[in-house]
């Protein structure tokens, strides 16, 4: 660990997405910055990212893709009925093809402009490495151009004089530091491990209900300072939700269970009624929110059978999981995978040799289940949903001889609200007045979203969102700074 500046142009607080495009922003622009990360590691849930949204990039150009900012504008802010901020969300939508070339430009590569679900424009850039190599290259740049980087180092505290934000706070192995600064920057990835505040605000207990996903030590420490420093709050009940079957810790990720887990055949609550067409699948943010709604202790189950999965082992899925794992992949070791989960004690999956003996492991009444699963196949049979239209090609009859249910939990891989900015991601009080010197992004940031993630029509906006605000925060700071 270095030792803590007495005084610099801008404090960052946070080495995510948004803190790193800032702090990098501010340094090419000749501000002297310092960026506090709580964690010993840098980079936090941009880690694991696989890919960002972008408008009108010069990917989409060579491949003739022609959504413009203009539509892709329009649909998110038609997603939120009008809640989420026009201007916030119309200087993110205008910034995202340039940062691309941005990005580029500092060492990250991407491998593609696509999309990774059915019905929705090709936004999503891939990134090769995965988040982690964007972060090592912006580490790397933002360390060329000057910028102070302190692991281990949380932000804990805003000075204010006269109205304005004049510096931090820090916590330097239990030692409360004051640094000197004109400007700071809140880019700390929200309250994704604050179980009060999650309970508080979404209403949803955090571990039972909703699991975090790639996060570690997101206790809300920016949001909590800018709001003891007059901020407004904004957007704080609004989680990055999905669905996963199984989870836990006897399960590596993107498992064959995982994958096949994925596929919209048959679920049911934990009272054995289906709840859904379940080729909502297809879109993180719609069987997240179907899931966290009626998914009992956080989790509905999947049904399948030998028949089904064999399908997917000679056909291939038709629903992607990541980027990885795309219609066609056959996950040929998933009966091994269940028989060991279940040998090896696992109450995520339960297997039987008949729907009355498998609704006595699942904890459900067999007359319900037995409803539910003749109600499906007569269904299957007709190629035709009555009950909720899901499209024919997906109804597959459950017919044995073995029978498998897998727990579909409810996750989330971050919040996605808690300070009030405007589009130039400056913070704002409760008077909706700019206070000076104080910017946000990211996940501490609310606005881009209304009540939930626009998946559909923006995939990869989370990450574009930090990345996005990091350099606009970076740029009206500069501003601010006189540069």
């Amino acid at each position: 660990m270095g030792l803590i500046p007495e005084h610099v142009d801008v404090v960052v607080a946070g080495s995510g997405a948004a803190g790193l495009a800032a702090a990098i922003t501010l340094a090419e622009g000749g501000a002297k910055v310092v960026v506090f990360e709580k964690q010993r590691s840098l980079g936090g849930t941009t880690n694991f990212i696989h890919g960002t949204f972008a408008v009108e990039s010069d990917m989409q150009r060579e491949r003739y893709i022609d959504l413009t900012c203009d539509q892709a504008f329009k649909g998110i802010m038609d997603y939120s009925h009008w809640k989420a901020d026009p201007r916030l969300v119309r200087a993110i939508v205008n910034e995202s093809g340039e940062t691309i070339s941005w990005l580029q430009d500092r060492g990250a590569v991407f491998t593609e402009a696509t999309i990774n679900m059915p019905e929705a424009p090709r936004t999503y850039h891939v990134v090769k490495g995965k988040g982690e190599a964007i972060i090592k290259a912006l580490v790397s740049v933002a360390k060329e151009k000057g910028v102070e980087i302190l692991p281990g180092v949380p932000v804990s505290g805003l000075l204010k004089q006269g109205g304005r934000v004049t510096g931090v706070l820090v916590d330097n192995d239990g030692e409360e530091v004051e640094v000197e600064s004109r400007a700071v920057m809140i880019a700390t990835g929200g309250f994704a491990n604050n179980k009060e505040w999650i309970k508080k605000y979404s209403g949803y207990q955090l571990g039972v209900d909703v699991m975090p996903i790639g996060n570690t030590g997101k206790m809300g420490d920016g949001i909590r300072i800018a709001w003891e420093a007059g901020a407004a709050e904004e957007g704080i009940a609004v989680l990055e939700l999905f669905r996963v079957a199984p989870i836990g810790p006897e399960f590596s990720t993107w498992n064959d269970i995982e994958i096949a887990g994925a596929q919209p055949d048959l679920w049911v609550t934990a009272a054995g009624e289906r709840f859904c067409d379940e080729t909502v699948g297809y879109w993180d943010t719609h069987v997240g929110n179907v899931n966290a709604k009626f998914g009992r202790n956080g989790f509905t189950w999947n049904l399948m059978d030998d028949s089904i999965l064999q399908c997917m082992i000679d056909e291939g899925i038709t629903n992607n999981v990541g980027v990885e794992f795309m219609p066609g992949y056959k996950p040929v070791n998933v009966f091994a995978e269940i028989e060991a989960a279940i040998e090896n004690g696992s109450t995520e999956v339960v297997a039987a040799d008949s729907l009355e003996e498998l609704a006595g492991k699942m904890g459900i009444d067999p007359v319900v289940l037995g409803q539910t699963v003749d109600e499906y196949n007569a269904s299957s049979a007709a190629g035709y949903d009555e009950l909720f239209a899901k499209d024919r090609k997906f109804l597959r009859a459950l017919k044995g001889p073995r029978y498998y249910a897998v727990k579909g939990r409810t996750v989330f891989l971050g919040t996605m609200g808690g300070i009030r900015i405007n589009e130039r991601m400056e913070v704002l009080d409760k008077k909706a007045e700019v206070i000076p010197g104080l910017y946000a992004g990211g996940f501490d940031a609310g606005g881009m979203y209304g009540d939930s993630y626009p998946i559909k029509g923006s995939s990869g906006l989370a990450s574009a969102f930090a990345f996005n605000s990091g350099r606009i925060a970076g740029r009206n700071a500069l501003d601010y700074l006189g540069r």
